[in-house]
């Protein structure tokens, strides 16, 4: 049996309750306020859970005195391929527990605990930057972030990147590369559905991107690089506070001999850094893959992911992830269908992968 943290009784003041729109101000004043939320404690990813992917949502708040001290966003995720669990968030790199006091907190895991045994899923996932339960399973060796300081002078941005990479930015300049600010996502989704699938990975249907373009408005937003006038490279970025998050790109067989990639981040930082943002979030990558390494060739260090488990009807932890061998097989067949029938078949099996 799983080990359980340590709790105290909460105070008697103290309560947990789902969310209710009536309260959603208070809970995105609280996100927006505390330093352990992220843009994925944001609670319009509950809708696009639930509108977009078909998972029901159970987001959590302790409050006392008609006041919030902590949250705790949680998705239902349950299909036939990759089982039953319960995480915080699904299909975002972080989340977990953000609370402003212990108290509140542990009220807020004991609440998840039996939320996971009250829907007997095979598991409660919390995505942490940092060990938040020792006395829980953790997967803190598969992925990684990448997160930096920028400065509001893009000259000094450039030279931070280091020799090699910078030359590669060089590149896509000389190569007269452009980029612009799209308004949706017509050139984006192509792009990244063809890129995903030549990578052996599923792609999420096109309405998942135009629901979060949806929600968040201003807070997403989609940069495209063009050469000779054709789209080669995009992505798909969110802002928060003063980060800025690349979070999903992808480029077209000629963005890599054009250094589109190097050029499309750049271009993002350059931008961000002269909009007042001043974090760059280049997002989670797993260790040993060809993202990992591009992202610490551009001279940022990484800062493991700690994944913690408690285990309900799973013996145990998951390893739903591409690097499992018993995917191998199923990834190569996946780069070799056609992008139609990727693109048809792509959004039944990525809404499992939460």
């Amino acid at each position: 049996m799983t080990a359980q943290p340590q709790t105290s009784n909460p105070p008697t003041n103290l309560t947990v309750q789902r969310l209710e729109p009536a309260m959603e101000p208070g809970w995105e004043a609280f996100v927006d306020a505390c330093p352990d939320a992220t843009f994925f404690h944001r609670a319009g990813w509950k809708r696009v859970l639930e509108q977009a992917l078909g998972h029901k949502g159970y987001y959590l708040y302790a409050e006392s005195g008609g006041r919030i001290r902590g949250v705790l966003p949680l998705g239902h995720v349950k299909t036939l391929l990759f089982g039953n669990a319960l995480i915080s968030v699904p299909f975002c790199v972080y989340g977990g527990v953000a609370a402003e006091d212990a108290e509140a907190e542990q009220a807020l895991i004991q609440a998840a605990q039996d939320l996971a045994e009250e829907l007997q899923v095979d598991y409660l996932e919390l995505r942490h930057r940092e060990r938040r339960l020792p006395e829980w399973p953790c997967k803190d060796d598969l992925y990684v972030t990448f997160r930096k300081p920028i400065d509001p002078d893009p000259d000094v941005n450039m030279k931070a990147i280091p020799r090699k990479q910078r030359a590669m930015v060089r590149k896509g300049i000389k190569r007269e590369l452009a980029s612009e600010r799209d308004t949706g996502i017509d050139r984006f989704f192509p792009i990244y559905a063809d890129s995903v699938r030549r990578h052996g990975t599923p792609v999420f249907a096109r309405r998942f991107f135009q629901a979060l373009m949806d929600e968040f408005g201003e807070a997403a937003q989609v940069t495209t690089v063009s050469h000779d006038g054709q789209p080669v490279s995009s992505v798909l970025s969110f802002l928060f506070r003063d980060e800025v998050l690349p979070y999903y790109g992808g480029g077209t067989p000629e963005a890599r001999d054009l250094a589109a990639f190097d050029f499309l981040y750049w271009e993002v930082m350059r931008w961000a850094s002269q909009e007042g943002y001043r974090l760059f979030d280049y997002g989670r990558s797993k260790r040993g893959t060809g993202s990992f390494s591009f992202k610490k060739n551009w001279g940022f260090e990484p800062e493991p992911l700690y994944y913690e488990y408690h285990l309900v009807r799973a013996k145990d932890v998951p390893d739903i992830n591409p690097l499992n061998p018993k995917y191998r097989l199923f990834i190569a067949g996946w780069k070799r269908l056609p992008l139609p029938v990727a693109n048809r078949l792509g959004p039944v099996i990525s809404r499992g992968l939460g």
